[in-house]
């Protein structure tokens, strides 16, 4: 199985290397995208964070948006982490960025605060267990539609998973390959069998 991790800005090295790290137990091959060429193949993408606005136009310049999306909604799974979830979200509320639409919710953009407010927090997320999250500018999502959530912190979702078209399709407001914890990324593998 290869899991493809968007090699555009963000967490691009933790990513990968927690794909390598879980790469003997479920078998899987991680793999750099930058283009239409690496993106074939793939079984499942991390959409690390970074600065959406920067990973959307990087997306539409190298002309693998629509591809991506095409892909997501043949089932191609997704993980989109910070950053990542606002580009998988239907309403990014920011037009700069046009969401992928591939989670039915409306997400704000670095609702937590500047990197100063950044912080970690013990959540409990559905079907994963106690978790660690690091919220670095987070965005906040403010509306589910018809997405599962799995975890919330002050009562705003904090990951969700699509329970729609495509159930393999995770958002989070949060970075887990930060915490040397693989649980959220086994997670993801796990729902793509």
């Amino acid at each position: 199985m290869n899991i493809g991790i968007l090699n555009i800005q963000g967490d691009v090295f933790e990513h990968y290397s927690m794909i390598k790290k879980l790469s003997k137990k479920f078998n899987i091959n991680p793999i750099t995208v930058n283009n239409a060429k690496t993106l074939s193949n793939l079984d499942g993408l991390i959409i690390p964070g970074g600065e959406s606005t920067v990973i959307y136009k990087f997306l539409l310049q190298n002309d693998i948006y629509d591809r991506i999306t095409e892909m997501a909604n043949e089932g191609m799974g997704i993980m989109g982490t910070c950053a990542g979830a606002i580009i998988l979200a239907k309403n990014t509320n920011d037009d700069r960025v046009k969401g992928m639409n591939l989670i039915n919710m409306d997400i704000k953009r670095n609702a937590y605060g500047r990197q100063i407010n950044s912080f970690i927090q013990k959540i409990e997320i559905k079907n994963v267990g106690n978790f660690d999250a690091v919220f670095i500018r987070a965005p906040e999502i403010e509306n589910v539609h018809d997405a599962d959530i799995l975890a919330e912190y002050n009562n705003n979702p904090v990951i969700v998973k699509n329970n729609k078209r495509n159930k393999n399709i995770i958002a989070m407001t949060f970075h887990p390959e930060l915490t040397g914890n693989t649980k959220v990324h086994e997670f993801f593998i796990n729902n793509l069998k």
